[in-house]
């Protein structure tokens, strides 16, 4: 017997992938590689662009505005991954905000207590999205555009556009305090974000939330509580809505009925940069609070450099896009060989 015959065939390699191919597969495969290295580019050209960006006050001014916006980014990933879409997660924001401080103002109700109850409002509001989405088989789309003008609406019955004055000073630090010098909201924001990671990455529950957003039908099929899930996910949106609503009242010192008008667009900006697929399944709040640090410095630039803060709608809108066309592109280029 010859010596070729006894020897193990080697082991075929696998085709080396194009270059091109290879990198846009690892940024859409590993988001928060591709959302970090984006991070630090940005935060480079920032620091060279103006010499106050990188001061102490400049970066808690980025940390404070920060906060606000990832708690509802941290909400609204959550369900992006689970294939839905709430747009009420704002309204939600602003409705407790104002009924927070009715309660503290107005019916003269302990302030500790009316923050409990407000974010009990707001987990119930998106409790109930969820079980109209559920139960009535509605689109969440649809649905929740039509729930923001029900909560949006109520804001303004409530307050008839007159913002409530006089909010109690005991809980001013939860907007203006700091922790070691870091800004309370951010803190409640990494707190609050380390928690939601944990559920998602380490739970059980984190595991049913990717099989329904990448297959409702067969995780179904594997006996997952698809309904009482995504009622679960729309409930924690609108709690962290209205924890960001409270935590807004309590850094102004009164509850202005436009408190979440800008929590609509920037979530879903930061989710889609931060790479969590706008199908479902893929992702995660880390990434998607990172996308949000990329926006607010992308702002903070923008108010440096004196351009009107008009143009943030504008930089938010086309990020956005811009996000979401690479997004659609890379992945149709990754399959367009299997196809």
């Amino acid at each position: 017997m010859s010596l070729e015959t006894t020897l193990p065939a080697a082991p075929s390699k696998p085709p080396k992938m194009p270059p091109m191919k290879a990198l846009v597969s690892r940024l859409v495969g590993n988001p928060l590689g591709g959302v970090i290295a984006a991070l630090v580019i940005i935060f480079g050209a920032s620091c060279a662009l103006s010499p106050h960006f990188l001061t102490s006050f400049n970066m808690m001014i980025i940390a404070r505005a920060l906060a606000f916006v990832g708690l509802v980014t941290i909400g609204q990933s959550v369900l992006m991954i689970l294939g839905e879409l709430d747009l009420s997660v704002g309204a939600i924001g602003g409705l407790a905000g104002v009924v927070g401080g009715i309660l503290m103002v107005q019916l003269g109700l302990n302030p500790w207590l009316s923050l409990g109850l407000c974010l009990l409002m707001g987990a119930g509001c998106g409790l109930l999205n969820g079980a109209l989405i559920t139960q009535l088989r509605l689109h969440s789309l649809v649905l929740t555009i039509g729930m923001a003008g029900v909560y949006g609406g109520a804001n303004l019955v409530a307050t008839k556009g007159v913002a409530i004055t006089g909010i109690p000073r005991d809980i001013s630090f939860l907007g203006r305090g700091l922790v070691m010098g870091v800004p309370v909201p951010f803190v409640v924001l990494l707190v609050c974000l380390a928690v939601v990671a944990f559920v998602m990455f380490r739970t059980p529950v984190g595991r049913y939330i990717y099989a329904i957003g990448s297959n409702p039908d067969a995780a179904r099929m594997l006996g997952i509580r698809v309904n009482a899930i995504r009622m679960g996910a729309f409930a924690l949106a609108g709690f962290l809505s209205a924890l960001a609503g409270i935590l807004m009242v309590a850094r102004l010192g009164t509850a202005q009925p436009s408190i979440g008008d800008t929590w609509v667009l920037a979530p879903i900006a930061a989710a889609v940069i931060g790479g969590v697929a706008t199908t479902g399944g893929i992702g995660s709040p880390v990434g998607a609070v990172l996308g949000a640090v990329i926006i607010g410095m992308i702002e903070d630039i923008i108010v440096l450099f004196g351009i009107s803060p008009y143009w943030q709608s504008v930089v938010s809108g086309g990020i956005v896009v811009l996000a979401i066309s690479f997004d659609a592109l890379a992945r149709r280029y990754l399959n367009r060989d299997a196809a």
